[in-house]
């Protein structure tokens, strides 16, 4: 069923969930605007409208504090006296068009002219993820600015446009992980409008859009929150500071100001999918975990508007619950990132044993990533020193998100080093077929595809001095062991950011174009074989035909498909095939992706593998 999006900010989801209010300043009718601020910690609360004497607000209950039929022009400034007589932001604030010490701005998001009524979304199996920053995604970082490269994306077979943090941050340049105004969009990037833009030009183009949100702190500067509510608690720590409030006293206003978020994302600008930002930092001991009331709202939401609605969970767990539906005890996710996956292709590839990569670096760790997802699934990690994960071998393979690098793998290396300066030409072939080609979701970090060699460094804009050099000894210590040696560069240098936008030039010269052309069949192929994309693992066997090689057979109904990776430094031969006769569909060593050379037509009964490259075979008669 299709609904116009604008008339659901007020409906509740269904009878069985329940819909919590929805904090913040909205527009009722034209020029009236009704408002309401879930305050627990104010006696007495008044709103101060810019060129207005102060008004009282009416306390409605429970902590809630509210007025209606105020006459207010878009744009207007507005800003809450507390008892102190402070006078802040609004906490569910839509816009900061003057950062987050300024005003809060009112902001008709109901206006926005969409042009997407027919957009039903995509199911979760067509994921092909591209994760980009907007702020470096191109020289300008704004999202009207980043619309220019969308038909770029879909001729490359880009199915969904994933989207780091757009929260109001300090500052005008940010990773987007310490925003301190969750429901607002940072003003540099274009703020409200801008974003719905961008979301409608991705729909225009059959892009679905994933919103990287962080439910499990808030950033150091401008976090007014708590002066409101409490929205932090002392019980738990996380490596961020106080972990957000969620299964202590007070702590269903806490819940319900982040399931209105959600809510907030996926109807004021039709966002398809919500990537929550590592989840095992949300420490929750309730019964009715936080995350399982957020999937509910999805759902319901997803069966109230007919669109395609997903939510995709970062967590270094290895918990197989993430993903589990309610039934089997689980929180029910529609996908989970997986680090072992990118770990063990990177190790293999680089070599590299610092830090967390210390638990990975065997052939043997990447083939069980292709095979049973969790590398770690009830193993002892040295990393970790303690038995991580479970079992999530039955699960189908869509439940997982896999990369060869991401902002943070790329990012918490403190010369920001992608892997194009990691590994050679061969190597970042055969990471582009492992992701592309394996059966889970694959996404690709911005530029990789022709493989960018500028840094993504980790940036930051705060004012206060002494916060300042607090982030910069954290950084220095929190990643101390992946970059032993290796002094990083000043996070809140401007120069920073600016050596991190895009080389897209690098892109029309040799071998970026080569390397583009490369995952551009890639995506093809899986788009077009059905035994490449995600599903149950009924249809998938990993096997090791010689100890160094790891082979993924999988059958779709009539379609069967062979990859065969070789990710060593030697040359294999005589690699074992299943009796008769294959085509290859893809060779990385071949002359046309400038290769050291593997071209033929057929082969049958066995092959040979060039290092660190890879084979997609088809049976002969199919296809």
């Amino acid at each position: 069923m299709n609904m116009d999006m604008t008339l659901l900010q007020h409906v509740p989801v269904a009878d069985s969930v329940r819909t919590p209010p929805i904090p913040g300043l909205l527009r009722k009718r034209e020029g009236s605007w009704g408002l309401s601020i879930w305050a627990p910690r104010c006696e007495r609360l008044s709103l101060v409208i810019e060129g207005r004497p102060a008004e009282s607000l009416v306390a409605i209950g429970d902590g809630w504090w509210g007025c209606d039929g105020l006459e207010l022009a878009p744009g207007a400034s507005y800003r809450f006296q507390l008892p102190d007589g402070r006078t802040l932001p609004d906490p569910a604030s839509r816009h900061q068009p003057d950062g987050v010490h300024g005003a809060s701005a009112a902001v008709d998001l109901e206006a926005f002219p969409w042009s997407d009524c027919g957009w039903q979304g995509l199911p979760l199996e067509r994921y092909i993820m591209y994760e980009l920053h907007i702020g470096t995604f191109t020289e300008e970082g704004t999202c009207a600015a980043a619309i220019a490269h969308l038909d770029d994306l879909v001729e490359l077979g880009v199915t969904a446009v994933e989207l780091m943090p757009v929260a109001q941050c300090p500052g005008d340049r940010n990773w987007g992980y310490d925003g301190v105004f969750p429901f607002a969009v940072q003003h540099s990037i274009g703020g409200p409008a801008g974003l719905q833009r961008l979301v409608d030009a991705c729909h225009a183009r059959g892009l679905a859009v994933v919103l990287d949100v962080v439910y499990n702190h808030l950033g150091p500067e401008g976090n007014y929150l708590g002066a409101y509510m409490p929205i932090t608690s002392d019980r738990h720590r996380i490596p961020w500071g106080e972990a957000m409030n969620i299964d202590g006293p007070d702590s269903d206003g806490v819940r319900d100001f982040f399931i209105a978020n959600l809510r907030h994302w996926f109807l004021a600008y039709h966002i398809d999918a919500l990537r929550l930002d590592a989840v095992h930092a949300m420490v929750d001991t309730s019964a009715r975990p936080l995350l399982g009331q957020l999937t509910d709202q999805a759902r319901a939401l997803s069966q109230m508007t007919g669109r395609h609605l997903h939510l995709i969970a970062e967590s270094d767990l290895n918990a197989s619950r993430m993903v589990r539906p309610s039934q089997q005890g689980g929180l029910g996710m529609d996908s989970q990132w997986l680090d072992d996956f990118h770990h063990a292709l990177h190790t293999v590839l680089t070599g590299e044993r610092r830090g967390y990569y210390v638990d990975y670096g065997e052939v043997d760790h990447l083939r069980r990533a292709f095979a049973h997802a969790f590398v770690y699934d009830g193993r002892w990690s040295r990393n970790q020193r303690m038995t991580r994960g479970d079992d999530a071998s039955d699960i189908p393979t869509s439940c997982f998100t896999v990369c060869a690098q991401n902002h943070d793998q790329v990012g918490n290396r403190f010369g920001g080093e992608r892997l194009a300066l990691l590994t050679d030409f061969e190597g970042l072939k055969f990471a582009a077929a492992c992701v592309l080609l394996s059966p889970y979701l694959p996404l690709l970090f911005m530029g990789e595809e022709w493989g960018e060699r500028r840094p993504f460094l980790f940036f930051s804009d705060f004012g206060d001095p002494a916060l300042i050099e607090a982030v910069r000894r954290g950084r220095r210590e929190e990643f101390l062991d992946l970059n032993r040696g290796i002094e990083p560069r000043d996070p809140f240098d401007r120069a920073t950011r600016d050596d991190c936008v895009l080389d897209r030039a690098a892109a029309t010269v040799e071998p970026g174009c080569t390397l583009r052309k490369f995952y551009a069949a890639c995506l093809s192929l899986r788009q077009r074989l059905p035994s490449l994309q995600p599903g149950p693992r009924a249809g998938i066997q990993v096997g090791a035909p010689r100890p160094e090689i790891i082979s993924v057979d999988r059958c779709a109904g009539p379609c069967r498909t062979l990859l065969l990776l070789n990710p060593t430094a030697q040359r294999i031969d005589g690699i074992g095939l299943p009796a008769g006769r294959w085509k290859p569909l893809l060779a990385s060593a071949a002359q046309r992706w400038l290769g050291p050379g593997w071209e033929f037509d057929l082969v049958e009964h066995h092959l040979d593998l060039p290092p660190r490259t890879t084979v997609l075979l088809q049976p002969v008669g199919e296809g």
